[in-house]
């Protein structure tokens, strides 16, 4: 396949939560509750909501930066590339990359939506979070049609009002929802209990999928004192493995079976021997009982999940095992592991590397994706000019160069001056 016909589908980009967010969709009645970005001692720009306080890492932002600036440490928006926190730049990025359409997960509200769920009032957190998908629906996804794939979060400690959220933003055509991988890595209750059946069935409901992102189940390492962050870094996506299994063996999709899970940075290295391992344990263990809604993990894993990589060069090889329709790709923007502006180049390097063909490809980049999200990726721009070439060409002349996070402060400067 010619890189410039590729149609490129990210199913995990993620948001710089811009300033103004709460002041535009926050209800006028709680406004002065509302999430707000305040300047601390230390000259770094961090969220503050009853009484709690967030700030962004800087791996999460490094779009643009020389490696040697990549870093841990709190940043804020004006260290960033611009495309972290303003859509209309992010478009232009995502044009430059030729990327037609991105499902995007917070940053401030965690991925999702644990921190702004666990800060004072259950309640008032609700509302918070109502308003944050109102921007992500409305704003980020409305003002930029077939841009955005929208994807919501939910108040984790209120059940009823998170149910009630599901049926809310269903209705304004919300197709995704952000939940955490392993629930009980972040003090929740388990999915062996029955506490989020009727999240579960109002997700069913509504025909939306569930996204889990790693993160949540970083809660599950005991990890030694001296582990760096390298170790973290490298065994994150293996966690993913974890969430699967739950969802598995707990009998989630035998009492759900038109549930949809993707897991979203975990790649897809860790799906094969998975599956494996669980259709052994299907017959060899067979003693246990275990129902697992399906034949075996083969089959259940085909019906109902969607694995996400960013560059996974051996797997690639062996898809078939996994099967051709469960797998999308992502671009990850704009953290460490992404590989923007340059990832059609790096992705298609790996299918050429393994001979997979122009129908497989389009599969991975974007079909499976479209089908699962129930994305329609051509119901705002033709086919043709869907493709890389024809965004990139939209691009010409946008600057995607190294850019120290120096500059960028100086320009945001420049900028409020103005």
């Amino acid at each position: 396949m010619n890189v410039n016909d590729m149609i490129m589908i990210s199913i995990d980009d993620h948001l710089i939560e811009p300033p103004h967010l709460f002041e535009r969709h926050m209800p006028e009645k709680y406004k002065d509750l509302a999430p707000k970005m305040i300047r601390g001692a230390d000259g770094i720009d961090n969220w503050t909501f009853q009484g709690e306080t967030v700030g962004t890492s800087g791996l999460g932002a490094v779009a643009s930066w020389p490696r040697e600036e990549w870093d841990h440490n709190p940043v804020d928006l004006a260290d960033m590339r611009p495309g972290c926190y303003d859509m209309n730049e992010r478009i232009k990025d995502m044009n430059a990359n030729g990327l037609l359409a991105s499902l995007n997960f917070p940053t401030m509200p965690g991925f999702a939506g644990t921190w702004l769920s666990k800060c004072g009032d259950p309640k008032i957190a609700s509302i918070a979070i109502s308003a944050y998908n109102d921007w992500h629906i409305d704003e980020v996804a409305g003002d930029h049609p077939g841009r955005f794939i929208p994807q919501a979060i939910g108040s984790l400690l209120d059940l009823d009002g998170l149910v009630k959220e599901i049926h809310r933003v269903g209705k304004k055509g919300c197709t995704s929802i952000s939940l955490p991988e392993t629930p009980y890595g972040v003090d929740l209750p388990s999915f062996y209990e029955d506490h989020w059946d009727p999240v579960f069935a109002a997700l069913c409901e509504n025909d939306m999928a569930i996204n889990m992102h790693i993160g949540g189940a970083f809660g599950l390492l005991q990890r030694p004192e001296l582990a760096p962050m390298d170790q973290m870094i490298v065994l994150a996506p293996q966690l993913s493995a974890v969430a699967a299994t739950d969802l598995m063996v707990s009998g989630t999709f035998r009492k759900f079976p038109d549930l949809r899970v993707a897991f979203s940075e975990g790649g897809i290295g860790w799906i094969p021997f998975l599956l494996d391992r669980v259709d052994r344990h299907v017959t060899n263990q067979s003693w246990t009982g275990l129902d697992l809604g399906a034949a075996n993990g083969t089959e259940l894993w085909r019906k109902n999940m969607l694995g996400c990589f960013i560059t996974d060069p051996t797997t690639l090889g062996v898809i078939d095992r996994i099967g051709i329709e469960t797998i999308a790709w992502e671009c990850d923007y704009p953290h460490s592991d992404s590989t923007w502006p340059n990832s059609p180049e790096c992705v298609l390097k790996e299918f050429d590397d393994v001979g997979l063909s122009d129908e497989v490809i389009h599969k991975i980049t974007w079909e499976n994706a479209a089908r699962f999200y129930r994305f329609d990726p051509f119901a705002h721009v033709s086919k043709e000019e869907a493709t890389v070439g024809a965004l990139r060409k939209q691009a010409i002349g946008h600057d995607t160069s190294e850019t120290s996070r120096a500059v960028y402060r100086e320009r945001y400067a420049a900028g409020r001056a103005s």
